[in-house]
């Protein structure tokens, strides 16, 4: 299946990513025909988390400081714990976000991923889920939170943890497929 032939996917990761939510995603986008770069704050190799202990390396393909969402069609933030909490305290990475978010294109967050979305401004007024424990976080930026396997709203895909992962690939897929986003004000 080549839905997303010619479409370049970016996945922004640190330490400390859910190794499922990282891999699954990349899987599935590669197996649909995406050209998908993982993108960190460090070169070389990133570490998961995978249960109660570390996971496994993933390799870094491009460098944040070397890329711009305009090298990308579309963003998918993997969740854990450590990972967006990490990035959230990183102004590019947030910037980076952003930019995906202002030019209208596919955003894909699983877990505790909104965390970011948060620290970006973009869950105001938008329906999304998350990890259960930081639902009030999301409400109190104003995301209007629900408890569903997957959640859609202008593009931004949100799901709450690694079960919901067939559900929450399968969107993302469908959203960058048919990259219908309009450029949205910051």
């Amino acid at each position: 299946m080549a839905r997303l032939s010619g479409k370049k996917v970016a996945i922004l990761a640190t330490h400390g990513f859910e190794q499922s939510e990282l891999e699954k995603p990349l899987e599935a986008l590669r197996d649909a025909g995406a050209d998908v770069h993982v993108v960190s704050l460090e070169e070389g190799e990133i570490k998961g988390w995978d249960g109660d202990d570390w996971g496994r390396p993933i390799s870094v393909d491009k460098l944040l400081s070397d890329v711009s969402s305009n090298d990308y069609d579309a963003l998918v933030l993997p969740g854990g714990q450590i990972n967006p909490d990490l990035l959230r305290a990183d102004k590019n990475a947030v910037e980076f976000v952003r930019s995906f978010w202002n030019s209208g294109k596919a955003i894909g967050a699983i877990c505790h991923a909104p965390w970011l979305l948060a620290e970006a401004d973009i869950v105001k007024g938008r329906k999304v889920t998350s990890f259960n424990s930081i639902e009030k976080d999301i409400r109190n930026a104003g995301g209007l939170w629900e408890d569903s396997e997957v959640v859609t709203d202008m593009g931004l895909v949100t799901s709450r943890n690694p079960d919901d992962l067939p559900a929450f690939c399968s969107k993302v897929i469908e959203e960058i497929a048919e990259g219908r986003h309009e450029k949205r004000a910051a």
